[in-house]
This record gives C-alpha cells, sequence and structure tokens, in this order.
C-alpha cells in the first residue's frame, strides 16, 4: 500500500521480540487462567435442538424425545413464562398437545412395520442456570420376542416451523458378535433434508457415529458465524506482508502459505482444548465466558489488521485464541448421555467436520482477497471490514455477558448464513477479479512487497 493509503495501518516497525513475547505470554495466561474458573455442569444441550433417544432392548423399545421449550412456546403457542414449576406445570397440563405434536413428528419402524407410540410422563429439564430448558416426554414403541435387526427412525420436530433447524437421534442397543446387547450407540443427525435414518443395530456403529459427526461439525461451521468472522479477520491480512506498512505478498505461494499456518495453528490449537473440554478432562469457563471471548477473539483480530499485534505472526493470535474456540466446540458432545468411547468418536468426526467447513470458507475467500490485493480499493476494503468486524464482535460480547439481545445474530445472518454466504463469495471474486483488471488496465497495481516475512 502507499504510505499515503495505509496510515490507519502503520505501526514502529522496531518493535522488538521481546515485546512480542510479553504480549503473547499475556494472552496465554489469560486462557489458561479462566480456565481455572469454577467449571459449570456439562451440559446435554448448549442449543434448541431436539433430541430424540431410543433405547433398543431384548424386549422392547422406549426412551424420551426433548424439545426446546422457546420452540414449544412459539410453535406449539403454549405459554413457557413464569419460574420452573409454572412451567412444567403448564407442559403437564398440555401433555396432549405434546402427544399429538410429537406423534404427527416422529415415528419408528422395524421389519414387522410401524411401531405404535404411547406417550408418558412430562417433565421439564433446564441446563443448571440458563435460559436453556426442554420439555422431556417419555414415550414406549411396544415390545418384541427377538430385538430387531434394523430401525427405521423419523424424527423432525420443528424442522418446518423454524429455519435450519436439525436433531438429534441417540440409539441404544444392538448386536456385537451375533449377540444382543446393551450399550452399543449410535449417534445419528437428521435435518430438513434427511429426516428419516435407517439403523442397522448390527453394524459397526461407530463409522455411522464417525459419519455423522462430520455432518454435524460441517454445519456447526455453517451455523456459528462467529467462528467464521474469526477466520475471515484473520484471512484479510493474510495476503499482505508488514514491513513499516502492510503491503501486497510477492506471490500466490506466499499468501497460500500464510493462510495454511493461520488455519493450522487454528486447528491445532481447537483440537487440543475441543478433545480435552468434550471428554470432561479440562474444567472450562461458564459459557457465556467462552462465548465472550471467542467475541472478543473476531474484535482483536480484526483490530490487528489496523494496528498489528504481531505483525506477520497472525497464527500465534490464531492459536491463543483457537484455543478458547474449541471450548465452544466442545459443548457439541458435552454430556450426551453415550459412553466415552461414543465421545471420542463424535469428537473426532465433528472435529473433521469443522475442518472440512474452515477450508470451504478459506476457499471461497482466499482467491477474491489475493486479486484485490494489489488494487487500490484493498486498503478501504481492510479498514472498513475490519472496523466492521470489530463493531460485529463487540455487540456480541456485550450481548453476551449481559444476556440482552440486541438483534447482532440477525444483522450477520443478513450475509452469512447459507446459501446467501456462499452467494457473496462468489459475488466477492468477480467483483475482485473485475478490480484488478481495471487496475491491471490503468496502471494503478500496487508493488508487491520486496520481501515477504514468514
Amino acid at each position: 500500500m502507499t504510505p499515503a493509503s495505509s496510515s490507519a495501518a502503520e505501526v514502529s516497525p522496531t518493535r522488538s521480540p521481546r515485546t512480542v513475547r510479553r504480549r503473547l505470554a499475556m494472552l496465554l495466561a489469560l486462557v489458561f487462567g479462566l480456565t481455572l474458573l469454577p467449571a459449570t455442569p456439562a451440559a446435554a444441550h448448549t442449543t434448541e435442538q431436539p433430541y430424540l433417544y431410543v433405547f433398543v432392548t431384548e424386549s422392547g423399545i422406549d426412551g424420551r424425545a426433548e424439545l426446546a421449550i422457546g420452540d414449544v412456546d412459539d410453535v406449539l403457542g403454549l405459554d413457557m413464562s413464569g419460574d420452573d414449576i409454572a412451567i412444567e406445570t403448564t407442559l403437564r397440563d398440555n401433555a396432549d398437545v405434546l402427544y399429538q405434536y410429537l406423534a404427527d413428528h416422529m415415528a419408528i419402524s422395524t421389519a414387522d412395520g410401524d411401531r405404535e407410540i404411547e406417550f408418558g410422563a412430562v417433565d421439564l429439564f433446564r441446563e443448571g442456570s440458563t435460559d436453556l430448558a426442554f420439555a422431556v416426554i417419555q414415550y414406549t414403541a411396544g415390545d418384541h420376542d427377538m430385538p430387531p435387526q434394523t430401525i427405521d427412525v423419523r424424527f423432525d420436530p420443528f424442522f418446518d416451523e423454524v429455519d435450519g433447524r436439525d436433531g438429534l437421534l441417540l440409539i441404544d442397543g444392538g448386536f456385537e458378535l451375533g449377540e444382543f446387547a446393551l450399550g452399543k450407540e449410535t449417534l445419528v443427525n437428521v435435518n430438513a433434508d434427511e429426516r428419516t435414518k435407517s439403523i442397522d443395530l448390527g453394524a459397526d456403529g461407530r463409522w455411522g457415529n464417525f459419519r455423522s459427526s462430520i455432518s454435524l461439525g460441517i454445519n456447526h461451521i455453517a451455523t456459528g458465524p462467529d467462528h467464521i468472522l474469526f477466520v475471515l479477520a484473520l484471512l484479510i491480512p493474510s495476503v499482505l506482508v508488514f514491513t513499516n506498512r502492510w503491503e501486497p505478498v510477492a506471490g500466490f505461494g506466499s499468501g497460500l502459505w500464510r493462510v495454511l499456518k493461520i488455519a493450522t495453528f487454528f486447528t491445532v490449537a481447537h483440537s487440543i482444548t475441543f478433545t480435552l473440554a468434550g471428554m470432561g478432562w479440562l474444567p472450562t469457563p461458564p459459557a457465556k465466558i467462552v462465548e465472550s471471548i471467542i467475541a472478543i477473539s473476531i474484535a482483536a483480530a480484526a483490530l490487528h489488521t489496523l494496528k498489528p499485534i504481531v505483525p506477520n505472526r497472525e497464527w500465534s493470535l490464531s492459536f491463543v485464541f483457537g484455543l478458547f474456540h474449541g471450548m465452544g466446540f466442545a459443548s457439541l458432545v458435552s454430556d450426551l448421555g453415550v459412553s466415552r468411547s461414543s465421545q471420542l468418536i463424535s469428537l473426532l468426526g465433528r472435529n473433521v467436520g469443522i475442518e472440512i467447513g474452515q477450508v470451504v470458507v478459506i476457499l471461497l475467500l482466499f482467491p477474491g482477497l489475493y486479486l484485490l490485493r494489489r488494487t487500490p480499493f484493498y486498503q478501504p476494503f481492510v479498514v472498513v471490514s475490519s472496523l466492521a468486524l470489530a463493531a460485529i464482535a463487540l455487540l456480541w460480547t456485550v450481548e453476551r455477558l449481559a444476556e440482552i439481545d440486541l438483534g447482532t445474530d440477525g444483522l450477520v445472518d443478513t450475509f452469512a448464513s447459507l446459501p446467501r454466504g456462499y452467494w457473496l463469495c462468489v459475488g466477492f471474486a468477480v467483483v475482485a477479479a473485475g478490480a484488478y483488471l481495471w487496475s491491471q488496465r490503468n496502471d494503478r497495481l500496487l508493488a508487491v512487497a520486496e520481501q515477504a516475512k514468514h
């Protein structure tokens, strides 16, 4: 960038390695200091995703459905205000409404045909002191002389009424070495496109768990804009190198190498805490603290572009804050009521899914950023986008700490939700290509950095 256009991003080029190390140490101290805060109980739910537990025994099938009271209120029109006693009373007084809705939105069948479902007790379950609570409806689905080899389950509550809503099936029971045994667990994701799943109780459930968990990980990136915005904030300067100001990297390989380092260190960091926290081996701070620091990480990454904290070492920021993002990811599998081995498989699958989603984001955005980097439009783009990302992140921070709604999610969803986000990325690449051709034709392309610092 020219000196006149890059003043917003300039800092003294004489920052010492000791200063950089000291700042990184302070960030690391913050990360690990907060992990020592009193841990909250592991949560079976961290979103309003409905669950269906299916217990297949040697004599019959039973289980429970768990529906978020927010959905029950919005879709079924039941008043879920008041304290927990009042809410539970309302749920029980309107049990027939819940029964009828579930009867229309779940079905279980085996080789003998559809199972007749009978619903039973209705209770309220709340995640600690949070606003997240669920109506729990018990059910039975008939008896049998011999356990079925396969079972088909349809489960789609609120899929049509709530955009993006999906659910999770947890099937317990199956055949091992030709004998039926409880404790063989299968985790399966259902969504608006795949509402019915056929589960082979004699197959290796671990592979099914792994594949389904990959889908859940991809979906988390698609529906978790805070993680996407963090990657975006670090991608913006990835096609630049800092000397005494930001300048375009010399070539495609240089920019790609910087991106790979950022993505790799982010992956390593969140994999560490994702696994440790997901397995319950690492005590985690309260959810609102973790989510707030994730929001702060976006602001820090965005403001780093305007006034670099660790110039040309963006990978260090991705590692430090990636530790907290991992804690956020870990909530996906916390205390699902499954065994340790099933949790490990689910953690691995979801981690792979998250990486796939992250790679897709990079592949969609990097070409446009690379083309735009040598145009006179990139510096204004950097300033405006960085300030916008920082503002969104600070609004998220306030919302999460104060537990209020300022409408930030709705604002972000207008451009980050799928498939709109894909089209915006394609449009950005087209505009960047046009800007590059215009700059080339008018001899306005900026010089690349003489020496890229990696």
